[in-house]
């Protein structure tokens, strides 16, 4: 009589490049005949894949491993926060193992030494695809790893490295067997996505019948042919991103830019090290909506960074009802240990920062409820999320899953989570729009 395969149970936080490293470690155990746990308790180990960027990232990491410690006591730990093992292993010392970000091969050895694989691997146990964290209907696509840029806010260099960009080929292939297997939507995604193939040269790499350069735009024509909707994320505004409008105007990739410009006045920009030609963005903005009208433009931004002035706030908060972006995010500044904004000196107070937060997300809704009117009456292809008995809540072409906003979709004939439906639509907020499937 076989032995039970062994169990594991998974934790996954963070963005959606720690989700597909998630999906690699399960996909790889998978394949290897581990099963996936639904509870903690009664695991024979637990995986939790933390998140290390804000101090607020790193307590809700340590919650969710002294969870799992209390629920099952056999853990290891991977992630961001794995880059800091000391600060782990000095709140739980009992951990199984503490690896860091992308690193796989550690992962997988420490459930090996934890818990054996019952048997040989056979790979016809994983789905070509892989295992999936997403619903089925899309997928994270991760093209590169790590960071060149050195903004003085941020420590993902010093986790996750450098930029490492995989050969074009392996994406597309990638990408493919998502297609084939049913998925709707390609999310790209990586550090900063635009940049990707520079650490390469953009070296060249097959695909079906041709090369294929490890460039922001041959790699997104590329995607552009698979069929399905192709939203680019993380995309910051070098130069060459002006040359991927054009594919938006054709329908090739979605019009949609998550570009994180993180501000607006060059002061600050400069204290920040922030790569990119912003100076000139709503200059740019201006003309890409003329290649491409339907753009929608989502950004984050950071209110209260160190030395920041009340001039300067105001300048932002000019440049964001001008610039009339579709979807807005606004964090307050949280000091990272590591990260060399911290020496900047000239603290913003919290009351301050709260205060700007608030006028910047109030002066942002009035812009994104306008802009969402201006959508009433039109007829807008939508991908269903969730199918209710008589509602279904789905997104447009403007909206990416979890971070923007939804479209409610009353309909009469049934409709399932995957399905594109055309719908017209009737009434909106600032977030959502409400229509029906025609």
């Amino acid at each position: 009589m076989n032995a039970p395969a062994p169990k594991i149970s998974f934790v996954s936080l963070g963005c959606p490049k720690a989700l597909v490293d998630s999906e690699r470690i399960l996909t790889h155990l998978r394949a290897e005949g581990y099963e996936l746990a639904r509870k903690h308790d009664g695991a024979d180990v637990v995986i939790v894949n933390t998140c290390g960027f804000l101090d607020s990232a790193k307590a809700e990491s340590l919650q969710a491993i002294g969870d799992a410690m209390a629920e099952n006591g056999r853990v290891i730990v991977t992630g961001c926060m794995g880059a800091q093992p000391d600060e782990i292993r000095d709140k739980y010392p009992n951990l199984l193992a503490v690896t860091g970000p992308q690193a796989y091969e550690s992962v997988v050895a420490a459930v090996h030494e934890a818990v054996p694989p019952a048997h040989d691997p056979f790979l016809d146990l994983v789905p070509p695809q892989g295992v999936k964290l997403t619903p089925r209907h899309y997928a994270y696509l991760k093209i590169s790893e790590g960071c060149n840029n050195r903004c003085t806010f941020c420590i993902i260099p010093s986790l996750r490295g450098d930029l490492v960009s995989r050969p074009a080929g392996d994406v597309l292939r990638e990408a493919e067997k998502l297609v084939k297997a049913g998925v709707k939507e390609l999310l790209v995604v990586s550090q900063d996505t635009s940049a990707y193939g520079l650490d390469t040269r953009y070296a060249p790499s097959p695909w079906r019948d041709r090369e294929v350069r490890a460039k922001f735009y041959d790699l997104s024509a590329a995607l552009g042919e698979l069929g399905a909707w192709v939203r680019l994320h993380y995309v910051y505004p070098y130069p060459h991103v002006d040359e991927v409008i054009p594919l938006m105007a054709e329908g090739k990739v979605l019009p949609y830019l998550d570009m994180p410009l993180q501000h607006a006045a060059p002061s600050v920009l400069k204290r920040m090290r922030r790569p990119g030609n912003q100076e000139k963005m709503l200059e740019r903005i201006r003309h890409w909506r003329t290649l491409c009208p339907d753009l929608a433009i989502r950004s984050t931004f950071i209110v209260g960074f160190p030395g920041e002035t009340d001039a300067e706030f105001e300048e932002l908060l000019a440049w964001l009802k001008e610039a009339k972006l579709e979807r807005v995010g606004c964090f307050q500044y949280e000091p990272v240990r590591g990260a060399t904004a911290n020496g900047l000196g000239d603290p913003v107070p919290d009351s301050v920062k709260a205060e700007r937060q608030r006028r910047f997300m109030e002066a942002q809704q009035a812009v994104s409820l306008r802009l969402q009117k201006a959508k009433v009456g039109k007829r807008l292809p939508v991908i269903i999320d969730e199918a209710g008995p008589t509602v279904a809540k789905g997104r447009s072409k403007y909206d990416a899953p979890e971070i923007d906003g939804s479209v409610h979709v009353a309909f009469r004939r049934p409709v399932r989570a995957g399905d594109i439906v055309t719908v017209k639509i009737e009434s909106a907020d600032a977030y959502d729009l409400h229509g029906v499937a025609v």
